[in-house]
């Protein structure tokens, strides 16, 4: 299967999807769950998209968060 998101970064990714702005919201707001249903969206899925989240809310001024 070919993935049309392959070598995009994260942000890379949420933007061609059009869900940049809606990732940055559900991050100003903690939303770990809503954050996480976004990255799926985008291919990162599963553990991946998970570990994506929480190392953004750990420090989430690192992040433009």
């Amino acid at each position: 299967m070919h993935s049309q998101y392959g070598g995009m970064t994260v942000n890379e990714r949420l933007f061609a999807a059009g869900l940049l702005d809606a990732f940055d919201t559900a991050a100003k707001r903690r939303a770990r769950d809503e954050m996480i249903r976004i990255l799926a969206r985008v291919e990162l899925d599963g553990p991946d998209g998970a570990a994506i989240v929480d190392t953004i809310l750990a420090d989430p001024t690192k992040y433009g968060v």
